[in-house]
């Protein structure tokens, strides 16, 4: 029970994180991966992030993670890493003593169980009826950018669709928790699902991205997009959730 006069007080909520899919602990790895996905930018806004640690290749290394560098390493992009989940009990025992916190699995949700009335007590005599149902929170609108974004920019669309309807630029950046729609050239880097939706997508009239990434899984384009999808329009979804992205022409006609 919260006492009105205490300074601290408790109370349950729902927050949104992004949910960083890893399948493996080793820092330098991590570190190369991360330099492709973000260069040395100060990627993320401070947001919290979560550590999904049920794809790990090695899911029981021998060596005490190095906790301190694998935060440092995405504190540098701007994300500050409060826990794990699908973590086996010894890491999450060694994460614990590092001072993060234990989430329920990603794929799991929570239940919630009515009490049973004791075995004595009487049936009431009539049936109570459910409280009614709370409406229905009013979707949000999709984030709409009508400007060109050029290079070190940098867009995220918080629990929505993006729609952009300007050039992206090389060196540029858009981030959606949802899908991403861009009716224009894209030229830079688009990431959907950033909080872990893997059935997000992204759409472009006219396709010749650096880097695309859904739900964490990633794919980059240094030798080029391949020819058949270059400058066209094309969809990318993210069909095997431990896989890349593949790429899809789009028909417009």
């Amino acid at each position: 029970m919260n006492d009105a006069s205490s300074p601290i007080a408790f109370k349950g909520s729902t927050v949104t994180v992004i949910l960083i899919n890893l399948q493996t602990l080793h820092v330098e790895t991590l570190a190369e991966a991360a330099r492709t996905l973000f260069g040395e930018n100060d990627f993320f806004e401070g947001e919290a992030g979560v550590l999904n640690l049920a794809r790990m290749i090695c899911p029981s290394p021998q060596l005490e993670p190095d906790w301190q560098g694998i935060l440092s390493l995405f504190a540098r992009h701007g994300l500050c890493v409060v826990g794990v989940c699908g973590a086996t009990a010894e890491i999450e025992a060694s994460a614990r003593k590092a001072g993060l916190a234990r989430f329920p699995n990603a794929s799991v949700g929570n239940v919630r169980h009515a009490a049973s009335a004791p075995a004595s007590a009487p049936p009431p005599a009539q049936p109570e009826l459910p409280p009614p149902e709370p409406p229905a929170p009013a979707p949000r609108r999709a984030l709409l950018v009508d400007r060109p974004l050029r290079s070190g920019q940098r867009v995220h669309a918080h629990d929505r669709d993006l729609i952009v309807t300007a050039i992206v630029n090389p060196g540029a950046e858009i981030i959606a928790d949802g899908d991403i729609h861009i009716y224009a050239p894209l030229r830079g880097r688009a990431l959907a699902g950033a909080s872990g939706d893997a059935q997000a997508r992204i759409f472009a009239t006219c396709f010749e991205a650096e880097l695309i990434a859904i739900a964490g899984s990633y794919l980059t384009f240094a030798n080029g997009v391949p020819p058949e999808l270059n400058k066209g329009p094309a969809q990318a979804t993210l069909e095997d959730p431990n896989g890349k992205p593949r790429l899809i022409p789009l028909k417009l006609d």
